[in-house]
This record gives structure tokens, C-alpha cells and sequence, in this order.
């Protein structure tokens, strides 16, 4: 009867149902490190996002209470970080002797177990706002980490790690801990860790771009192998790191190929890290001269959050140098918290081009000083149409536009548009798409898993193929000897 009480309370109260949701996640944890296989610490980790929006105080103080039996001090030292009592949080006691399961109070948890509560505990402290809490706690974290040297913590680690950086960068002390990373980042390479060394990699890129160190970023991504087996998560980061410097160094088109490719790799349900590359997206776009896709700003997810850089998109197309300006001005501050702002000040000279483009196609011939005026280069009264002169020169260049600047009459020629067809640009358009298909179709293959040991099973042993040599040559000799009677 109580058995049959204690489920159908559960089924309607939402802390025991977390409650058992944790224990299911410390029996995969344990499964794991029976079997062997990653894969089950991987899911535990992948409903973390869900089991974090769960958590409270109370529950917080029932899994301390109720896992932590064996070590006082253990369950001391995470205590004091949920030690905020509510009114109907009662009877910790029997919850904790049901989350223990069959095992003993006094058998010790498993390190896997251990750091994945003590995590749980530092996501609390980062949601409430405990910023000192969460840097001393991730610090103990840390400290209990470097004790263990096992292989099935890997993927736990990992996640600790990127924590450990969260709650220092919430406290604006990242620069504190880069030395520590770096160290974590030597030893996983060592001992081939592919989680951990991704996460590392990729919390040593966000330290460098939180300061603006982009050549030392830049050095670590040439020197750092990133691993290929890494998650789609740890590699959607990497990619847009790795584009948000590309972007820095001026190569929008490496830095746009990036930034796609980030976008495949993150999962749908990341809908803050979609947008935050969607934005360096377009305006790594606009830098190359294309114009997004209006599709783009009207989905329901980025409609709020593309909103000014809708607008920025349509001043850039329009080339109009006032409304430009009044943009930037009007959503400078949330382009700075974008960062955003320095590329988006490059922005000026593709406004120009886009004018300047636009008025080659809209005129077979016009006149230096109407470009200065369409352009307001200088004043109404007296335009500037040398400024003009270099501005189409450099246009012409830089094959913007095709046409003739006449100096002598003081006016440019726009030439005849030729057939796209006759140029090699739909070829160059054809490579780039079958080679998108053929990454895409090795990364499927690489993806796949195999049961371990499986390949040899259908072969044949030494003894196998022994007798069949053996049944072989005598079929043979029959039949020879068939042919010597005829």
C-alpha cells in the first residue's frame, strides 16, 4: 500500500517526479560506466536543459540529503549552497532513502554520479543569480575533478568545464582562469579525450573573444586539432567562433561558410545560439555584397530579434547613405551588446557600392557631378565630383560594376550586361553545391554507429578455411579422376 502511495503521489507532484528523473539519470550514469558506452552519459547530458528548468531549492536539498548518506562532510559542503529552507520542504529523510534505490547508505557514489550532482548544484547557483556561490562552487568542482583520472567522466567533465567558464565569465574574471584551461586542454589531449578536449577548445576561443584577442585565437584554432568525433553541439560553437574571427580578419567568405555550417550543426531547440549567428550571418553577408533572404527576417523565432538588422539590410540595399547612418545611430547600443558594431561600420563602402550599382544600372550615362549629388558627396551647391571620380574608379576595380569613367567629359559609361551564361560563375555555383553534397555524405558515414567487434564475423577462421582447401582439392581429384575414366 505505501509502494502504490508513494506512486500515485508522484505522478501528480512535480518535485518527486524530478526527483525520480535525477535518480533515472544516476542509473544511466552507473549503467555507463558498467557497459562502458558514452552514449548513455550523452543522454543524460542532453536532458540536462530540461532537468536545470526543474530544479529548486527543495529539490536540490532532497538529492544532497538522500545520495550523500555515506560522507557527512560531502553532503555538508553542497549543503550550505541550497541551505535557504521553504515552508512545506519536510521529511527529507525517506525521499533519500528512495533515491538510494537497493544500494547501501554507506557505499560511496560513483565519481560520475557525484560531479553530475555537484553540477546540478552550480546550475541553481548560476540560475538564481549567486554569482560568488557559483565561482567558490565550480571552484570545489574543479578541485574534485583533478582527483579522478577515469575515462567514463570524460563526458561529464566536459560539461563541468564549460560551467566552470560561465560562472567565472558571469563574475568578469575569465582572464583568471585561462591558465587552468589550458592545462585541462593538454591533459585531454593526452588522454585522447575528444569531449573534453572540444569543450576546452571551444571555452578557450570564447576567453579570447570575450577580450578581443583574436590573434591568440587565431593561433590556438592553428595549433589545436579540433576533434571530428566532438558533438554537433561542441561543433556548432566551434564553427562560429572560428567565423567570428574570420570575419575580424576580413575573409567573409570563409567566415560565411563557417557560420552555415554552424547553423546545420545546432540542434532546433538552441534558439539563442540561431539567432546570435544569424546576426554575424547577415552582416557577414552584407560585407560580401549579397542581400539575405527576406524569408529570413520573417520567421516566427527571428522575427523580434532580426528586427534592426531588417532594417540595416534595407538601407544597405536601397544604398541610401542617410538612412544608413540613422540606423547605426538609432540600434547602436544593441549592436554593441550584439558585437556586431565593428563589422557593421564596414558597412559604409558596400552602401556606397550598392549606390554606385544601382545608378550603373539605371543610367547608360551620367555625369560625375550627378553621382556626387545622388551619392551627397559634399554640398547641394557645389558636389564634389572628384570624390565621385574615385569612388567610381575604385567600384570599377574591384569589378562592382561594368563601365567606362570618361574624364576627359566628365562622366561614366555603363557598358552592355553580358550573358551570365558565357562566364564560369554557374560552374563555380554547380562545385560549390556538390561539394556541400559530398560533405554532408561523409559526415553521414562517419556518423553512423557499429556494434564493437562486428567486422570479423563473417569471416572465416584458420581452421575453416583449412578444411574448405581441403574439400576443395578433393573435388578436384574426383573429378580429375572422372576425366582419366572417360
Amino acid at each position: 500500500m505505501a509502494k502504490e502511495k508513494i506512486e500515485t503521489v508522484s505522478g501528480s507532484d512535480p518535485v518527486l517526479l524530478t526527483l525520480e528523473d535525477i535518480r533515472e539519470h544516476c542509473r544511466l550514469l552507473e549503467r555507463s560506466v558498467v557497459s562502458k558506452e558514452n552514449r548513455f552519459a550523452a543522454r543524460v547530458l542532453r536532458g540536462l536543459p530540461a532537468t536545470r528548468n526543474k530544479l529548486s531549492s527543495m529539490v536540490l536539498r532532497k538529492i544532497v540529503a538522500g545520495f550523500y548518506t555515506h560522507s557527512t562532510q560531502a553532503r555538508d559542503a553542497l549543503m550550505k549552497y541550497v541551505h535557504t529552507k521553504d515552508d512545506m520542504d519536510t521529511d527529507d529523510g525517506p525521499i533519500g532513502i528512495r533515491l538510494r534505490g537497493q544500494k547501501s547508505a554507506m557505499s560511496p557514489l560513483l565519481p560520475e554520479v557525484d560531479c553530475y550532482l555537484h553540477l546540478l548544484v552550480l546550475l541553481h547557483l548560476l540560475d538564481v543569480g549567486q554569482k560568488d556561490g557559483a565561482v567558490e562552487c565550480s571552484e570545489e568542482l574543479m578541485t574534485k575533478l583533478s582527483n579522478y583520472n577515469r575515462r567514463s567522466l570524460d563526458h561529464v567533465a566536459g560539461r563541468c568545464y564549460y560551467y566552470h567558464t560561465l560562472s567565472h565569465e558571469a563574475k568578469g574574471q575569465m582572464s583568471k582562469i585561462r591558465g587552468f584551461l589550458h592545462g585541462k586542454l593538454r591533459t585531454a589531449t593526452l588522454n585522447k579525450d575528444f569531449e573534453g578536449q572540444a569543450v576546452l577548445i571551444n571555452c578557450l576561443l570564447r576567453n579570447y573573444l570575450q577580450h578581443n584577442l583574436y590573434d591568440q585565437a587565431q593561433k590556438l584554432v592553428e595549433k589545436a586539432t579540433f576533434p571530428e568525433s566532438a558533438s554537433n553541439s561542441e561543433q556548432a560553437r566551434y564553427l562560429y567562433y572560428y567565423g567570428r574571427i574570420k570575419a575580424i580578419q576580413l575573409e567573409y567568405t570563409e567566415a560565411l561558410d563557417y557560420l552555415v555550417k554552424s547553423l546545420r550543426k545546432a540542434p532546433s531547440s538552441a534558439v539563442g545560439f540561431r539567432q546570435t549567428v544569424e546576426k554575424l550571418r547577415v552582416t557577414v553577408e552584407l560585407l560580401l555584397g549579397n542581400i539575405p533572404e527576406r524569408q529570413l527576417f520573417l520567421q516566427q523565432a527571428n522575427k523580434e530579434a532580426l528586427t534592426p538588422y531588417f532594417e540595416l539590410t534595407k538601407a544597405v540595399r536601397s544604398g541610401e547613405l542617410d538612412k544608413f547612418q540613422s540606423i547605426k545611430n538609432k540600434y547602436m547600443d544593441q549592436f554593441k551588446e550584439d558585437r556586431t558594431f565593428t563589422l557593421i561600420l564596414r558597412l559604409h563602402h558596400n552602401v556606397i557600392k550598392t549606390a554606385i550599382r544601382r545608378i550603373s544600372l539605371a543610367y547608360s550615362r551620367i555625369s560625375l557631378t550627378g553621382v556626387a549629388k545622388k551619392l551627397d558627396l559634399g554640398s547641394n551647391d557645389n558636389p564634389d565630383h572628384i570624390a565621385a571620380e574615385y569612388i567610381i574608379a575604385k567600384a570599377i576595380k574591384d569589378g562592382v560594376i561594368e563601365a567606362i569613367l570618361d574624364k576627359e567629359n566628365g562622366w561614366m559609361q555603363s557598358k552592355e550586361n553580358t550573358d551570365i551564361y558565357c562566364t564560369r560563375e554557374p560552374q563555380l555555383q554547380f562545385h560549390e553545391r556538390i561539394q556541400f553534397c559530398l560533405d554532408m555524405h561523409n559526415q553521414s558515414v562517419k556518423a553512423m554507429r557499429f556494434p564493437p567487434k562486428s567486422y570479423n564475423q563473417d569471416l572465416e577462421s584458420a581452421e575453416d578455411r583449412r578444411e574448405r582447401e581441403a574439400q576443395d582439392l578433393e573435388l578436384a581429384k574426383e573429378i580429375a579422376e572422372e576425366d582419366d575414366l572417360i
